[in-house]
């Protein structure tokens, strides 16, 4: 990681770090065959994202990355991990710092600075749910007040979190509350509610988009970015769709979209969650990921094999 560009900066003044752009890997955790994090598999990840995929910024300890399932213990482990084999090779290593408790996401929140992120992120509570736009923004600024020189991006996962807030609604005044506010990782299908954020936002904040089957869209409607569990193993195709984005060669960028998609729909037909996504990439990478941490189950090998060779079939040598 590179040093972090933050100047000097009064309560109002915003925090200026390094913009997020491109792609950014949300990174699933290693586990051993018992299901105790394994930190030796970081450093080949790292390698492999960079070298392999062209992915030079990852998202750690979030949705992909089992991080509701960790203690805080575990995430301050793997955090370290990570930021220690990104130094001086990733551009952004970003740490999701939620939680259930106020008080973990804040003790993350401090440990996160401590060891030289380059960013934080917090999903909703969503046990006891916030119920207004507002009660959610309090949240996040009690977490950003806890390391109040971090670039905080707010991570919003309705599908998950069962939080249908509008990420526009919670933006609203926050860079008043979180002067460290840099940002957006948008995790939902709403393109309407995402065009609105990227109208409401200064041009120093980062819109990152997560739902990988349909980022075509959301660059059409000024995304930045895109935080993805796919762009793990996908990585390079998609480096390719941005490029051609970048371009205005729409019908390649549509081309490469319309792969991505027709890989995702054969594996949501054979059924596609973590634990499949995870060991889909463990055939995809050759790394020793293991299996996720129950409730999930494990994949059986079959399925992830099958759907490694369809996205061999279909992309050919990546």
């Amino acid at each position: 990681m590179h040093s972090q560009h933050i100047f000097s900066h009064t309560a109002m003044t915003p925090i200026v770090g390094r913009k997020a752009t491109g792609l950014v890997a949300a990174t699933f955790t290693p586990l051993t065959p018992e299901g105790e994090i394994n930190l030796s598999e970081i450093r080949p990840y790292v390698d492999y994202l960079l070298e392999q995929q062209g992915v030079k910024s990852i998202f750690v300890n979030g949705t992909t990355g089992e991080g509701m399932s960790l203690t805080v213990e575990e995430r301050k482990l793997l955090a370290v991990e990570w930021c220690h084999q990104g130094k001086n090779k990733l551009e952004q290593v970003i740490v999701h710092v939620g939680c259930m408790s106020l008080k973990d996401s804040q003790e993350l929140a401090r440990h996160a600075a401590e060891i030289g992120a380059d960013g934080i992120s917090v999903i909703s509570p969503s046990f006891f749910k916030p119920a207004t736009a507002e009660a959610l923004r309090m949240f996040l600024q009690e977490v950003a007040a806890a390391a109040p020189a971090m670039p905080f991006y707010y991570y919003h996962i309705p599908a998950v979190t069962g939080v249908n807030l509008r990420s526009r609604d919670v933006l609203e005044g926050i860079a008043n509350q979180i002067p460290s506010f840099q940002g957006l990782k948008f995790s939902g299908s709403d393109l309407m509610d995402f065009g609105q954020c990227v109208n409401y936002s200064p041009s120093h904040w980062s819109l990152l988009y997560g739902i990988d089957e349909q980022l075509l869209g959301a660059l059409a409607m000024g995304a930045n970015g895109a935080v993805g569990s796919t762009y793990n193993y996908l990585g390079s195709s998609v480096n390719r769709l941005m490029s051609a984005f970048d371009k205005g060669d729409l019908p390649k960028a549509r081309t490469i979209q319309f792969q991505v998609q027709d890989i995702l729909c054969y594996a949501i037909n054979l059924g596609f969650d973590l634990a499949v996504n995870k060991q889909l990439m463990s055939e995809v990478s050759g790394l020793a990921l293991g299996p996720p941490r129950l409730p999930l189950l494990p994949c059986p090998h079959p399925k992830a094999l099958s759907i490694a060779q369809r996205l061999q079939q279909i992309l050919g040598e990546q």
